[in-house]
């Protein structure tokens, strides 16, 4: 375990970070699925040969180098190496296919184009509309390489990049990764190294309070920006190992986390109650995991999780991706609730503001607002969108879209609810506006409004409901949108409920009064996915 000193802001990018570590912290295991382990000093020496190897493929300081694959360790050997070379690493979405996924590419605007062999059939349909002049190819062992890509392993055996780095500033662009487009389309958050680097020691290394022999299991997928915050790049900056799953398990969580003898963890709310709902057994206490994360908990499940499987949830702040840290609870106060949003970190000023700018009365809602106190604590700006970048912004005061109250005994901060319309579900923030424009292609629907319902599992999360109207003379059912959208949509669009009705609530500017909808809720004649036939495919 070493954790460098970065208080010298020029070590502060990752191909320093790493060096360091290969230095000093050689036969420590870094990267760690069932197959691999990867140490830092082969951390390292792989992505300096990967770095070799896609700079003879064109790669250059700045480009773009797109990551279509899954959980996997050469996911984010490919994207240290990048960074190596100065280029950056743009993570697509892996629920994404057809539309969704040729619209995230092709506004990716990327030099080289990397998948694996499980995603390579949904990138041969779009391909051809596709002008990606370098593709490469993680293929399974069982495989044979892909015709017109370059194999992933043939970029490992070229001689080591020599490089000091002189020529990168902790203020660069390292990464871009494409929001959930909660209130419209999604937007590429251009995100520095210092971004990240901040999120870790100023929150999460605080919060999980790593010690010798901590090891990380990591089943978030590598498109999030919370796998990276919570587990990869954490992993990094402590000098700890990381395991990398390929996906979540609700039956077999525990037994990963016996196997790789894991100590400290990241998951969604829903994982959580998924975990806790699971049937009692005799060894659930009897586990190596020490601290989890779970974002958002349920506050009465709280002290029954942690009895139950013998670990210490950690307190959580607020975070997105155009500023991974805005508050955080660095220690766990009494007098505080564990569901609340904590305190903003010493570098920012924050303050909470009604629609004109004015801050608002202690104890009443407005939206956070934070300005930095250093530079470098928050994004770069929007990729190819400067008028997004700049309604961001009221002059220096960055204004986040998140609604929040302060405590006027403890100052504590409690989320409130989003600015702008979005349902959050399964630890997604799903755009309504992107949902509606699925159902609004199928043939027959003449309107449509879509919304979230209370989830019964999980307090802070809703269920998506969508109302359709049905065009006059027209005849659709439940399962065929379903089908429609399950075909044409990532999957978790597929909505819970539906119902078909015969008119919208508008206002008289046009706008569906969906608080009308939503005290209607779940009827007696509400389709229910869950009490249907139809099956979603992910």
């Amino acid at each position: 375990m070493y954790k460098p000193d970065l208080s010298d802001t020029d070590l502060r990018i990752f191909p320093k970070i790493l060096r360091m570590q290969a230095e000093n912290n050689s036969d420590t295991e870094f990267l760690v699925n069932e197959e691999i382990r990867v140490t830092f000093a082969q951390a390292d020496d792989v992505t300096n040969r990967l770095a070799t190897g896609l700079a003879k493929l064109g790669l250059e300081k700045g480009d773009r180098i797109g990551l279509y694959a899954g959980n996997r360790p050469e996911f984010v050997l490919l994207a240290l190496a990048a960074n190596k070379l100065g280029a950056v690493w743009v993570p697509i979405n892996t629920d994404y296919k057809g539309e969704w996924l040729l619209d995230s590419v092709q506004r990716s605007r990327c030099k080289v184009f990397v998948t694996d062999t499980e995603y390579c059939a949904r990138i041969d349909e779009i391909k051809s509309q596709l002008d990606i002049p370098v593709w490469i190819c993680i293929n399974d062992k069982t495989t044979d390489p892909v015709d017109g890509m370059h194999d992933y392993a043939s970029l490992t055996e070229y001689p080591p990049l020599q490089s000091d780095y002189s020529d990168q500033h902790y203020g660069d662009n390292c990464a871009i990764l494409w929001t959930s487009g909660t209130t419209g389309k999604s937007k590429g958050v251009m995100q520095n190294y210092n971004g990240w680097i901040r999120a870790i020691f100023q929150g999460a290394s605080i919060i999980f309070e790593t010690r010798k022999g901590d090891v990380i299991y990591c089943a978030m997928p590598l498109f999030n920006t919370g796998a990276w915050i919570t587990a990869i790049y954490r992993a990094l900056l402590e000098g700890i190992p990381c395991v990398i799953e390929p996906r979540f398990s609700v039956t077999g969580f525990w037994e990963r986390i016996e196997l790789f003898q894991a100590t400290q963890t990241f998951l969604i709310g829903a994982m959580g109650v998924f975990l806790w709902n699971q049937p009692e057994r005799d060894d659930d206490a009897k586990t190596t995991l020490r601290k989890a994360m779970v974002v958002p908990f349920p506050p009465d499940l709280w002290k029954k999780f942690e009895q139950r499987f013998n670990l210490e949830l950690c307190r959580v702040g607020l975070g997105q991706s155009e500023s991974q840290l805005i508050t955080t609870q660095p220690e766990a106060r009494d007098d505080v609730p564990v569901y609340s949003l904590g305190f903003p970190p010493p570098d920012v000023e924050l303050k909470l503001c009604d629609d004109d700018g004015n801050e608002v009365e202690v104890g009443q809602p407005g939206e956070i607002c934070i300005k930095p106190k250093e530079p470098h604590l928050l994004f770069n700006g929007y990729f190819d969108d400067p008028e997004a970048t700049a309604n961001a912004y009221r002059g220096e005061w960055y204004l986040t879209g998140d609604m929040a109250r302060q405590d006027a005994a403890t100052g504590a901060y409690f989320f409130v609810d989003r600015k702008k319309d979005a349902v959050r579900y399964g630890g997604r923030n799903i755009s309504t506006l992107e949902v509606e424009s699925v159902f609004r292609r199928f043939p027959g629907v003449s309107d449509v409004a879509a919304y979230g319902i209370p989830s019964a599992e999980v307090e802070s999360e809703h269920e998506l409901k969508v109302d359709i109207v049905v065009k006059e003379g027209e005849s659709i059912t439940a399962e065929q949108l379903c089908e429609f959208v399950n075909d044409n949509a990532p999957y978790y669009f597929v909505p819970r409920y539906m119902d078909f009705v015969t008119e919208l609530p508008y206002t008289p500017t046009n706008k569906v009064q969906k608080y009308k909808l939503r005290d209607i809720g779940v009827g007696a004649n509400t389709w229910d996915l869950k009490q249907s036939d139809y099956q979603v495919r992910r």
